[in-house]
């Protein structure tokens, strides 16, 4: 179900017909096409990213619909047509970006594709380095897209006008194929107006290049230059962890998190760069990050905040709309064409999931502002899980026997509990609640009763919660000589068309029903249930073909969802490889006996030659 709420310019692309160019009050936004009929999933909004000329909405099921400015004449969005499974998009001023399930990037743009700039080209697969191919996250910045790969490595494509890709712009105008900027990267942070990029890494040190005429890389007094064209350290940051940096024009803001003196995060907002019209939340110019201040929420938190060309919007825990920069396109909802240089607070209309605003998400354009509700996914457990695995050594700082058993423990607890956990580990998601993030704190940094801390932390804070749990995210028992194991639904419902037909039915009562896996051996089951949560076979794992042929006809049997890698491609290849190894020692046995066999022919050798000496010997002693 959408629940959308626009206002700002309805121009470039026009968005909603038979309303006026400039919407100066929030208004209930609706698809031309929308049905009631649709399926919740055609219908519930996951992301929307929006720039100068094309706004997209991102739908649950991984696909998309986009407004364009050459559609003004009909008025109505387009689909884009990508067969992937898309996972996040982001918009530039000239240039759109496409994350898949699978780790690819498809983009276009001026400066991105020259012989084509309305084509999509995967840009990941441009990498020259093959091993660093699988993107984590994207970012826009005007002109310019921006890479974190699952090694953490940044890359940039696009334009390098400003510097904004970290080289010098006269001998780097522009790449079409991505460049490595720096290592070590865990975020990246940017625009779709800005022409600049930040990247923080595992250290929280953070690192600034790109346009500098209005003092928005928060570099201090000491550097004045118009372009920043080499990553360069940025010295005073406010003492915290810094959350998000989002980009307008000539503007950064930056949110940071301490604790209270009750040991609860709380969130604050710096900003920097030129005051004139643009969202810094004061009436003057800072040339580094200072704190944005204001009553309206000093004793709130910060859920969630974005940029647009000249303007901030932010969205608090109190439900409260707060604007500020400016406003000639109406784009803060005030009513009015004012600008605002401080900030105001934005009156909404009655919100359908108020009573929820942490599943509330802003998102700034050039000259537009959207508030969306969006709660959080569970159907993404795949891709967190496998994020988990690619990050576990930087983020957990734990040995192998420590994150196997946390995983372990995760596997074990519903998907909600599982998700909040995840959601905790690698994107410090500003949605979950302070004592949980003070628990999950705990288990990070600890080595020691990780079990007992989280058997702590889901006895006391979740046991009202099951009552009003979602049926699809209860556990279901799968049954196997006589032994009973947990596997959340929704985990099944992704792997299996049998199982999502089964729980998906809604003529069938299966709350009660398991599956005898008794055929299987235990050590099938064994990598049955290891892939199920983590997509993977464990090394120590040896494949046969009778394990492969078991299998094989589970898979066929249960209709598991393959996805890349599948099950049995995966079973192939380390049987392959585990042959290959075996192959290998046999050979090298064979040559070990061989060399033995020499070794002996080589002593009885010698042998017989010793015993003719003495034979010759003897002889010489008679005559």
């Amino acid at each position: 179900m959408n629940e959308i709420i626009y206002f700002g310019s309805n121009q470039k692309p026009k968005l909603i017909k038979n309303k006026p160019n400039k919407i100066t009050k929030p208004i209930q936004f609706k698809f031309e096409n929308e049905n009631e009929n649709e399926n919740e999933n055609e219908k519930q909004i996951k992301q929307i990213s929006t720039s100068y000329f094309s706004t997209i909405f991102l739908f649950k099921n991984g696909k998309v619909i986009e407004y364009l400015n050459g559609n003004d004449s009909k008025q109505n969005p387009e689909k884009i047509q990508i067969e992937e499974n898309i996972q996040k998009v982001t918009v530039g001023y000239d240039n759109e970006a496409i994350l898949a399930s699978e780790g690819n990037v498809i983009a276009k743009g001026n400066d991105i594709n020259s012989n084509n700039t309305n084509q999509f080209i995967n840009i990941s697969s441009l990498i020259e380095d093959t091993n660093d191919r699988i993107i984590e996250d994207i970012i826009s910045g005007a002109s310019s897209i921006y890479l974190l790969t699952s090694n953490q490595n940044a890359y940039g494509i696009g334009s390098n006008y400003s510097g904004q890709l970290g080289f010098d712009s006269e001998t780097l105008k522009k790449t079409e194929k991505p460049i490595l900027m720096m290592r070590n990267v865990s975020k990246i942070f940017s625009g779709n107006t800005s022409h600049r990029v930040f990247l923080l890494n595992s250290n929280q040190e953070l690192f600034v290049c790109g346009n500098n005429n209005s003092a928005q890389l928060g570099l201090g007094e000491s550097r004045k230059e118009i372009k920043i064209q080499k990553l360069t350290k940025i010295q005073n940051i406010p003492k915290g962890k810094i959350i998000d940096i989002q980009c307008g024009v000539s503007h950064s803001i930056m949110l940071i998190e301490n604790e209270d003196e009750n040991q609860n995060p709380k969130r604050k907002l710096y900003s920097c760069g030129d005051s004139g019209l643009n969202g810094l939340g004061k009436d003057e110019n800072t040339r580094e990050f200072t704190e944005i201040k204001s009553s309206l929420f000093e004793n709130d938190n910060i859920l969630d905040f974005s940029c647009g060309f000249e303007h901030t919007l932010i969205l608090t825990s109190n439900s409260k709309l707060i604007g500020f920069g400016s406003n000639y396109h109406g784009q803060l909802g005030t009513g009015d064409t004012n600008i605002q240089l401080i900030p105001i607070q934005i009156e909404l209309p009655r919100l359908r999931f108020n009573e929820d605003i942490s599943n509330y998400h802003v998102s700034c354009g050039d000259y537009k502002s959207f508030l969306y509700y969006s709660p959080f996914s569970f159907s993404n457990l795949e891709e967190d899980l496998i994020k988990l695995f690619r990050k576990k050594r930087i983020l957990l700082n734990q040995n192998e026997n420590q994150i196997e058993k946390l995983q372990e423990i995760i596997s074990k607890k519903s998907i909600k509990e599982s998700n909040q956990i995840f959601e905790m580990i690698y994107s410090n998601n500003s949605k979950i609640n302070p004592k949980l993030y003070l628990e999950i704190k705990e288990i990070i940094n600890s080595n020691e009763k990780i079990e007992e801390t989280i058997k702590r932390i889901y006895l006391n804070e979740n046991e009202n919660e099951n009552e009003n749990e979602n049926e699809n995210e209860k556990d279901f028992i799968i049954e196997r000589k006589e032994k009973q194991y947990k596997f959340p639904k929704l985990i099944l419902i992704m792997r299996s068309e049998l199982y999502r037909g089964m729980f998906l039915s809604v003529t069938n009562d299966t709350s009660n029903k398991v599956t005898d896996y008794s055929e299987l051996s235990d050590k099938s089951f064994q990598i049955f249930e290891y892939w199920i949560y983590s997509n993977q076979i464990k090394d120590e794992i040896q494949i046969t073909q009778e394990i492969i042929d078991e299998i094989q006809i589970g898979i066929d049997y249960f209709q598991l969802n393959q996805t890349n890698p599948n099950l049995f491609d995966l079973l192939i290849n380390k049987f392959k490889n585990q042959n290959q190894i075996k192959k290998e020692k046999e050979i090298e046995k064979e040559k070990e006996i061989e060399k033995e066999i020499e070794k002996e022919k080589e002593i009885e050798k010698e042998r017989e030659i010793e015993k003719e000496k003495e034979i010759e010997k003897g002889k010489c002693l008679i005559f």
